[in-house]
């Protein structure tokens, strides 16, 4: 049987309840603006976390990466298609694949950084890499391991077996997002795209690289095409009037001005609240899949706030840096 919009009927108004208890920007800045770590670290009790204000840096990773991990699971267990699910869970495989593929190159156990986030989990990613045995890992990631491993060893550089993951990460989401038939999720994917390729095209400008070296960069699938992204960076011109009236309109702004040169901060910033923008518009949506795929996103955007102001908290490290640093919430 066909699922329906109104299969999420349900899970749509537990989002919409968990939706209201998600970190704010107020309350981020007075987290940020807080006495002590302690202060800051009680707040987050009121979106649900547990209290991580006797933890370690060390410690609140941790505790981040089990809250990402149990909602993923909930989210999996209650989707009508779980699909929508594992399209988070995916950057969590690659993710954990570099770290493999790096660790084996330098000699080094990097494990302690692999995520339980995943749809494979560490100890069987692990086993298949060691073993040289794929066939238990969904086939876009095994065949993009293999080829990334042999890239590696082939040239010893790590980027080059970075960008083969990248392509097949991306290229593994717009065919879910094909074969799912959600609009919503297409239109995600292609902003993502669209965010990484302006990133590499403003990062390939900044480092004086050649054309060749960007399309091996690219990702493809995107609302702008490689092609045009490649003649606007070549020939340094343009390349804010690619985005011109979309959401990454601003970004683009701020990227010909990095790639002159000029600092990275806000340009990044600008490029993930373009992708935040986006999702905003599953809040006019009553139910459906758009609200699922809108609070993972959000899930993954508050994670990521928290961790900066947290660390950064410990760390010393100013309040004015860490506002500076701090991209749009999606509460």
């Amino acid at each position: 049987m066909a699922i329906k919009k109104e299969d999420y009927l349900f899970q749509s108004a537990l989002i919409r309840a968990r939706e209201a208890r998600m970190l704010t920007r107020e309350k981020a800045e007075r987290m940020i603006d807080a006495a002590t770590f302690g202060e800051a670290a009680k707040m987050l009790t009121d979106c649900g976390y547990k209290d991580m204000s006797d933890m370690s840096a060390k410690e609140v990773e941790q505790a981040l990466n089990d809250r990402r991990a149990a909602e993923f699971d909930e989210m999996s267990r209650m989707t009508p298609d779980k699909r929508f699910v594992d399209v988070f869970r995916m950057k969590y495989d690659y993710h954990n694949a570099k770290t493999l593929i790096k660790s084996e190159a330098e000699g080094i156990d990097r494990s302690d950084l692999m995520s339980p986030s995943g749809r494979v989990t560490p100890e069987a990613m692990t086993a298949a890499f060691q073993e040289d045995r794929y066939t238990d890992l969904p086939p876009a990631l095994g065949e993009a391991v293999v080829q990334a491993k042999s890239t590696l060893a082939r040239t010893g550089n790590p980027q080059l077996s970075d960008f083969i993951l990248d392509r097949a990460y991306f290229a593994e989401l717009a065919d879910d997002a094909d074969k799912l038939q959600s609009s919503f999720l297409a239109g995600y994917v292609r902003i993502m795209i669209d965010s990484a390729n302006l990133r590499s095209c403003v990062r390939t400008m900044r480092m004086h690289k050649d054309a060749d070296f960007l399309r091996t960069a690219l990702i493809p699938g995107g609302n702008v095409g490689e092609d045009r992204l490649v003649s606007a960076s070549v020939t340094g011109e343009g390349l804010a009037g690619l985005f011109t009236s979309s959401l990454l309109d601003n970004a683009a702004g701020l990227g010909a001005a990095a790639a002159a040169g000029g600092t990275l901060t806000k340009f990044e910033l600008a490029c993930d609240n373009a992708v935040t923008s986006y999702l905003t518009g599953a809040k006019m949506v009553a139910f459906g899949e758009e609200p699922v795929i809108a609070y993972l996103a959000a899930l993954e955007g508050e994670i990521t706030a928290l961790r900066m102001i947290l660390t950064g908290r410990l760390a010393g490290i100013q309040p004015e840096i860490i506002r500076e640093r701090l991209r749009d919430l999606y509460a």
